[in-house]
């Protein structure tokens, strides 16, 4: 595809608030679990980020937690089931220490994948095919205005590295905290991260 005909607006990803999980740092994938009050607070504080912004297509992950961040955020999305974060299968509900304590002590998500555990699981690859379905999905709207992405952390990271046509394992390298705003676009003719994991100021002076 030449240069002039890809889309030059801008995709804002948003992580959805803080959980108990993801406060303490277990992985949560298909756990379906609310906001905690500071995630409440967050994903409102949010709209101060997005504020002026118009959006083509906003679409968010069914779990609530994603869901209620676009909401409380300003937002009114459409569902995207390709959204879904990471089946962590036998990893659901652990942290890395305790999946280290199981598994080695050089354990990483990226770099080893899941085991079947009360869900199936999934590669890497299996969640980058779902990005590709997402981007290929929105790649009209792109064309006529920006898009805002609502969902995990993990899922989220992927999706960036697919839309930057990067190695996969690339997300690894990109930390994205709860309740951050991310933006990809464009630098020339290459897809670029023009902000990355911003966060609202909860606690102003």
């Amino acid at each position: 595809m030449s240069p002039v005909a890809e889309p030059r607006h801008q995709l804002v990803l948003l992580r959805h608030g803080e959980t108990e999980w993801s406060r303490t740092g277990r992985h949560t994938g298909l756990t379906d679990l609310p906001l905690t009050e500071r995630g409440i607070a967050g994903a409102r504080a949010v709209g101060t980020l997005l504020r002026g912004r118009e959006f083509a297509l906003v679409l968010a992950s069914p779990l609530q937690r994603a869901r209620r961040t676009a909401e409380l955020a300003g937002l009114t999305p459409e569902i995207e089931p390709n959204l879904l974060e990471w089946d962590y299968g036998a990893a659901e509900g652990l942290t890395t220490a305790e999946i280290r304590a199981q598994r080695g002590a050089t354990w990483t998500v990226f770099g080893d994948g899941v085991t079947p555990g009360a869900t199936p699981g999934e590669t890497l690859e299996e969640v980058a095919a779902r990005a590709s379905r997402v981007l290929a999905h929105i790649d009209g709207a792109l064309r006529t205005g920006d898009v805002a992405l609502v969902g995990h952390g993990h899922a989220l990271r992927i999706l960036t590295a697919v839309y930057l046509r990067q190695e996969l394992r690339f997300a690894a390298q990109l930390p994205l905290e709860a309740g951050a705003v991310s933006i990809l676009g464009w630098e020339k003719e290459l897809p670029a991260i023009l902000a990355w994991n911003r966060l609202p100021d909860l606690d102003p002076a």
